[in-house]
């Protein structure tokens, strides 16, 4: 969420202050994403009254320019990847090729019942909706076009935006993923600058619908904050998949023209492509909005807060991606309903960062919650760990997926972090934040019955192998 670039000048600013409107909550809300309507909508429930403003559309970027289209062009490109390799499996079938104007359609109609679903409930909770470009004026006090509302309480949940780098202006044939969710053409070739969770997703959709791509990361490895075991085997997959990357290489510059860009790295190296994808991480959306006029804590753009997500400034809470730390937008959903009951007086227990679910939605997948092998060793000093490979595992070969299931535990104790990697094994994330949320013991799985044939099995099998039991596995 930006300022508006037609925000009036000081004396008009003055002038409608002078003669504004002012009405009166419980809550009010600055932004409408996943944690501003979560908290909405946990507000209303717990009986406050709620205002939830939002200049965009209820749902911000998760909803209409993030998680969501970006899966379901995922799901477009896994059955554009099944039809390919369907005579393996015995159906004869050819790709007749991508249809962007139906993937886009196929996208659209998702975020739009997904809106209006969201619309109905935000309604049926009689939560006041305020369209409008709001602005913090007052430690209590968000003003909407001249209008004021006044909150006992006051969450800001702006949410975030595509960075990009020093230099590196945005526009023709450099875009983000904003941009290159709204593409009505396949590229037949991309260079995607950066390797993170958006860079392979997108790497992985273009390669899919049949574009040469290749990564640039300037870190020494793809999804660099995962556990090194799942970079190395993401890596092991995209050269199998002939997505080309280059880590450990660094941007330099690109130019472009009507055919395409030219990218050079520090190194010298030059790659040319008809595009060119900044993928480079979201910054925190809190420009011209007023928070440091009102006192609240910021660095480099972010909003600090307690561990209960309270600034330290008069009743006002922060939550999402504003928030330093993940920027997931389950994350900010938990949050937002967190603060909802912290305003409501229940006490809601603290939201472990190390706890919430991390899921790189690529082929293959890419799922971790809790700690790496080396965090595990930073913090409990001794820690075993074991790799179960999905090449055991009578639904991964089916599914004819690679990959493997680790897990860390701390020595002699409970789980401390699950990492897994293989097709679909983001659907298996459930199981391992109970694990680790709730220290489970690798004894205490390896008791559990998990259905056959799934990948779930895997998690068990994977659990009876650090409890000293394998069965399928290898000592």
């Amino acid at each position: 969420m930006t300022a508006d670039p037609a925000q009036p000048g000081p004396t008009m600013v003055l002038k409608e202050r002078y003669v504004a409107e002012t009405q009166d909550y419980d809550i009010v809300i600055l932004g409408g994403g996943s944690g501003g309507y979560a908290a909405a909508l946990r507000g209303a429930e717990l009986g406050l009254k709620v205002a939830l403003i939002e200049a965009g559309k209820l749902g911000g970027t998760c909803l209409h320019r993030g998680c969501i289209p970006t899966k379901a062009l995922l799901h477009s490109a896994e059955v554009a990847d099944t039809i390919r390799e369907s005579a393996g499996v015995g159906v004869e079938s050819t790709l007749g090729g991508i249809d962007m104007a139906k993937v886009n359609s196929f996208k659209d109609g998702i975020v739009a019942r997904l809106y209006k679903g969201l619309q109905g409930l935000v309604s049926s909770r009689k939560v006041d909706l305020i369209a409008g470009w709001g602005r913090l004026v007052a430690q209590d006090t968000v003003e909407v076009d001249g209008t004021r509302y006044r909150g006992r309480n006051v969450i800001l949940a702006t949410g975030s935006y595509s960075k990009t780098l020093p230099g590196l202006e945005i526009g023709g044939r450099v875009i983000t993923s904003e941009q290159a969710l709204e593409l009505d053409y396949v590229p037949k070739s991309a260079i995607v600058l950066g390797g993170g969770v958006i860079g392979v997703e997108f790497a992985s959709v273009w390669n899919s619908f049949g574009a040469d791509v290749t990564i640039i990361e300037g870190l020494p490895n793809l999804v660099p904050n995962e556990d090194p075991a799942l970079s190395k085997g993401l890596e092991r997959a995209f050269r199998k998949r002939k997505i080309a990357f280059q880590t450990k290489t660094m941007f330099a510059g690109v130019e472009q023209n009507d055919d395409g860009v030219k990218v050079t790295t520090q190194d010298g190296k030059t790659f040319e492509a008809e595009l060119l994808l900044v993928a480079v991480g979201r910054g925190p959306a809190t420009a011209n909005l007023g928070y440091e006029d009102n006192g609240i804590p910021m660095e480099r753009g972010f909003v600090l807060t307690d561990e209960r997500l309270h600034t330290g400034v008069g009743n006002v809470y922060a939550v999402g991606d504003i928030v330093p730390g993940l920027q997931l937008a389950h994350r900010g959903f938990q949050q937002g309903i967190f603060v909802a009951e912290e305003i409501a007086g229940l006490k809601p227990a603290v939201i472990a960062e190390s706890g919430i679910p991390r899921v790189t939605y690529c082929e293959p997948n890419v799922a971790s919650v809790g700690l790496t092998e080396a965090e595990a060793k930073e913090a409990y000093g001794e820690v075993e760990s074991v790799e179960y490979n999905l090449g055991g595992n009578g639904k991964s070969q089916i599914l004819q997926t690679t990959g493997f299931v680790k897990l860390v535990r701390q020595k002699d104790g409970p789980i401390v972090g699950v990492h897994m990697l293989g097709a679909r094994v983001g659907e298996l994330i459930g199981e391992g934040q109970l694990m680790v949320n709730w220290e489970a013991y690798p004894e205490d799985v390896a008791a559990l019955v998990h259905a056959h044939p799934t990948q779930d099995e895997a998690m068990g099998e994977a659990a009876l192998a650090l409890a000293g039991k394998p069965l399928h596995a290898h000592n």
